[in-house]
């Protein structure tokens, strides 16, 4: 099933030129197989005719809060029962003050008052009108009433001035819900991941590291933050933007990455994702190694063991722990799982998506091995959130 499959969706547009970018979010909605309502303001449908967004979405558009086709006269109450969220793309900096204040004079603000699903808020406003204090009175009302800000972004403007106000893209907008939309599964649970590779100094220019891209951890981050949890990520080198809700700790080499982890226990949930060098150089050089001969020589000593020391201590959280192999999966997978001590290993192949954004994995535990189907790495991460989730309560 897709992310958003079975799920309705109530647009609200209002009067912006960036209405054209909520064409596309209701195209990427349609497309994911969700039922998108689409509600403008007077001033929206002067941007974008209704016509357009009843083509994308194949259902009727309402405009009025008088609309005579509505059985019970009671559009502004019934669109939003049952409906997974209401997000308004664009809200214009008149939209989101009528909003902070209470006010219900049209079809799309009253229903953003009679509504028992999330809201969330795309700004679409003039660098100018956004900076000003009563807008950003407006927007922390907004906030401390629980409505998801989303942006705005930075850059080129309608008006041709730059800076912040832009809405964001309708591919940002499309992950917002998604992320809105999901069970809040680690809801009140503290997690802590490693995520991306590990880099292990030879000399000030040089250092042994991997192919990792960490864009699982990063997913797995996420996900865990989409599904409710407090959520701190542990980093290796990588230029991947922070999760939404998403602590960040950043590190370089594999001690680095295990003195972060020890100052992150206890928790309730620790996933081991990163791609931890297994050695390192015995002595690091002070200046660039010259080539003066056609071998050279390493001492290399063992890395510290981050998982296994973590899954062994008294207060031991609920640990899942990473196999990229290169063959012979289930045996590898599963042996590390007994011989650590974990109720979970994720096993891929690294030919199937080390560094890539698609990836093929199977989660073992001890009821067997459970393959996933092939998808992309935020998919992969909601169905692992998902597993972890179930096992952490059967265990608690």
């Amino acid at each position: 099933m897709n992310d958003l499959e079975t799920r309705r969706v109530v647009l609200g547009v209002s009067g912006s030129v960036a209405a054209y970018k909520a064409c596309e979010l209701a195209r990427l909605l349609g497309q994911a197989g969700a039922a998108v309502d689409v509600v403008m303001t007077a001033a929206g449908a002067r941007f974008v005719a209704p016509l357009t967004f009843q083509a994308l979405t194949g259902r009727p558009v309402h405009v009025s809060l008088w609309d005579a086709s509505q059985e019970n006269g009671m559009a502004h109450i019934d669109l939003t029962r049952g409906a997974d969220a209401l997000i308004v793309a664009p809200a214009t900096a008149d939209f989101i003050a009528r909003l902070a204040h209470g006010l219900a004079d049209d079809l799309l603000s009253s229903l953003c008052l009679a509504r028992d699903c999330p809201l969330l808020v795309a700004p679409a406003l003039n660098r100018q009108m956004w900076e000003h204090p009563a807008t950003q009175r407006n927007v922390a009302q907004l906030r401390n009433d629980g409505v998801n800000i989303l942006g705005p972004a930075a850059g080129a403007q309608a008006c041709g001035e730059v800076g912040a106000g832009r809405m964001l893209e309708a591919a940002e907008l499309f992950d917002a819900l998604v992320a809105v939309c999901q069970p809040k599964r680690l809801a009140g649970k503290r997690v802590v991941l490693t995520a991306g590779p590990t880099y292990e100094a030879l000399d000030p220019v040089r250092g042994l590291t991997n192919l990792s891209s960490g864009r699982m951890g990063f997913a797995l981050a996420r996900a865990c933050a989409e599904a409710g949890a407090d959520v701190t990520l542990i980093a290796g080198p990588v230029s991947l933007p922070t999760p939404a809700g998403v602590t960040r700790v950043d590190v370089q080499s594999a001690q680095q990455m295990r003195a972060a982890v020890m100052a992150q226990l206890p928790t309730e949930i620790f996933i081991a994702v990163a791609a931890v060098a297994d050695y390192r150089p015995a002595t690091v050089a002070d200046h660039k190694i010259k080539k003066t001969a056609a071998r050279l020589t390493l001492e290399l000593v063992a890395t510290p063991d981050i998982l296994a020391e973590v899954a062994a201590r008294p207060d031991a959280p609920f640990c899942v722990g990473f196999a990229a192999e290169s063959r012979d999966l289930a045996e590898h997978a599963e042996g590390k799982r007994r011989a650590k001590k974990l109720p979970l290993v994720v096993g891929n192949l690294v030919q199937d998506g080390m560094g890539g954004d698609d990836n093929v994995v199977t989660l073992f535990d001890a009821a067997g091995a459970h393959p996933l189907p092939p998808g992309a790495k935020p998919t992969l991460a909601r169905a692992i959130v998902r597993h972890i989730a179930e096992m952490f309560h059967a265990h608690h």
